[in-house]
């Protein structure tokens, strides 16, 4: 424990910085040490922190309350190479017009989608209306 004159004379003897670590403690805690190093190590521990934090992706299908069997069979493949990517899916049916009276037949589709895609992913929120759209949240198994 030196005290702060003898502590500076320390750091410009050794051509380094005397940087305060904790300032709030009794008495203050410093440090002699490189700041431009010090720097660019905490930036450098930051980046590498920020790299390993997964980024999740949502890719959307969309279908129709009368979509048919060939076209769900097409979007299905699409959703299970999605799903197998490691990304999250919104599946949703879009109801235009008057279509909206066939609320039923989009629930039946996404929870069809859902059993077929058992295997893939799992559900993550079950078929809800909003708006003129019903959507379903799929995520993918843990490999």
């Amino acid at each position: 424990m030196y005290s702060i004159s003898k502590a500076k004379s320390l750091a410009r003897e050794q051509e380094l910085d005397l940087v305060e670590i904790s300032p709030k403690a009794k008495p203050p805690v410093c440090k002699i040490i490189d700041y431009k190093k010090f720097l660019y190590e905490q930036k450098k521990r930051e980046k590498a922190q920020k790299s390993k934090a997964s980024k999740v992706v949502v890719k959307e299908i969309r279908f129709g309350p009368n979509t048919d069997e060939h076209d769900f069979e097409f979007k299905k493949k699409h959703a299970i190479k999605f799903l197998q990517d490691g990304a999250k899916l919104k599946a949703f049916v879009f109801f235009k017009g008057r279509s909206i009276i066939y609320k039923d037949q989009g629930h039946i589709l996404l929870l069809r989608l859902a059993t077929e895609l058992e295997e893939y992913g799992k559900v993550e929120q079950m078929p809800k209306l909003e708006g003129k759209r019903m959507i379903m949240y799929l995520a993918p198994k843990k490999k």
